[in-house]
């Protein structure tokens, strides 16, 4: 098997990326139009909130974009707005990066797709075109109402991230539990009523005790976008063996990232990231593994998306066959999908 070519012939979808506010603070640029920037559209809500931003060490300027999505044979993404520090302005913040989103869709005339339904994902890689999965880091985007949930569905939201490491109007971030503390009551309905509308729960940032208080809520699969197994690398983001095996009894999928702090403490290589995926399948089985870069959010232990396929080349050089890596690298992800979202 080539690596290269099997990324392209096979569903691939990356779990998550920052790259709507990486656009924004690098230099507004467009998604689709590699390496052309906006200037007027330098007035938004997240421009003059958090300014301009370097590129992380390591890392190109931007990480994923459409063009190098193509080059690696990426056909989906969760396209993510953190809005944790948007000075609490969380739903402005989070409506500013969509439609930053859509207008350079829409000017740029970009080969893409809205993902809605998980067919459309299908369709889009049929259509030769890439397919964006809008999703929202941090439940305060709701301000504590479901008919804005609801607004935020119909705009073409899919997943919303209950929590960064901060907590949240939902439930205990990872970076501040507290014993006995898993979701809000607010929490509890948010999960039901995502459930109801055909959106997908997000784990990542949430505190064990909130993991576990979703899992006994949600009647449908849920997704950790990015984030590694704490056996191997015992960073607070990751997660430890009974969360894995209780993530398989969901149905559920991690996302492996690549952030080098949650693939080892000392040495963070490709390899390494390999161990990772070797344990999940160990602990939590095949059909719980997929990939979540965090690409210009800190994924910086790959430069950026073309290189994703020394992953699958290591995938093959350990020994994986075609089919389970077909299944890390997108089936996965789309099983959970359709569950979760129609």
């Amino acid at each position: 098997m080539d690596a290269l070519e099997l990324c392209r012939q096979a569903l691939y979808i990356d779990c998550h990326n920052d790259t709507i506010v990486a656009h924004i603070r690098r230099g507004n640029y467009s998604l689709e139009r590699e390496g052309e920037g906006a200037e007027a559209r330098a007035d938004g809500m997240i421009a003059f909130l958090r300014g301009p931003e370097a590129p992380r060490p390591g890392a190109d300027l931007i990480q994923i974009n459409f063009p190098k999505m193509r080059t690696a044979g990426i056909d989906a993404g969760f396209f993510a707005v953190d809005v944790t520090l948007s000075l609490k302005n969380h739903l402005g913040y989070a409506l500013d990066g969509l439609g930053y989103l859509l207008n350079d869709l829409e000017e740029s005339r970009a080969q893409a797709l809205i993902v809605r339904r998980a067919q459309d994902i299908l369709d889009a890689k049929a259509a030769g075109k890439i397919a964006l999965l809008l999703a929202i880091e941090h439940a305060d985007c709701t301000e504590r109402s479901v008919h804005v949930l609801r607004a935020l569905y119909e705009l073409g939201v899919r997943s919303i991230g209950f929590t960064h490491n901060v907590s949240s109007c939902a439930a205990d971030g990872c970076l501040e539990p507290r014993d006995g503390v898993g979701l809000t009551r607010f929490g509890r309905e948010l999960v039901l009523e995502m459930n109801r509308l055909g959106m997908l729960v997000d784990l990542a940032h949430i505190s064990p005790a909130g993991f576990f208080d979703a899992l006994a809520v949600t009647r449908k699969p849920v997704i950790f976008s990015h984030g590694n197994a704490k056996a191997l690398c015992p960073h607070f983001r990751n997660l430890a063996d009974d969360q894995l095996r209780a993530l398989a009894k969901n149905g559920g999928v991690i996302g492996i990232s690549y952030v080098p702090m949650f693939v080892d403490e000392k040495a963070p290589t490709v390899s390494r990231l390999l161990d990772h995926i070797d344990h999940v399948v160990k602990v939590a089985g095949i059909d719980t593994v997929g990939l979540g870069s965090d690409f210009d959010g800190g994924g910086t232990l790959l430069k950026d998306a073309a290189e994703t396929p020394q992953i699958v080349d290591g995938l093959i050089q350990r020994g994986y066959s075609e089919g389970d890596i077909r299944k890390i690298l997108g089936e996965n992800t789309l099983r959970v999908l359709r569950a979760a979202i129609g």
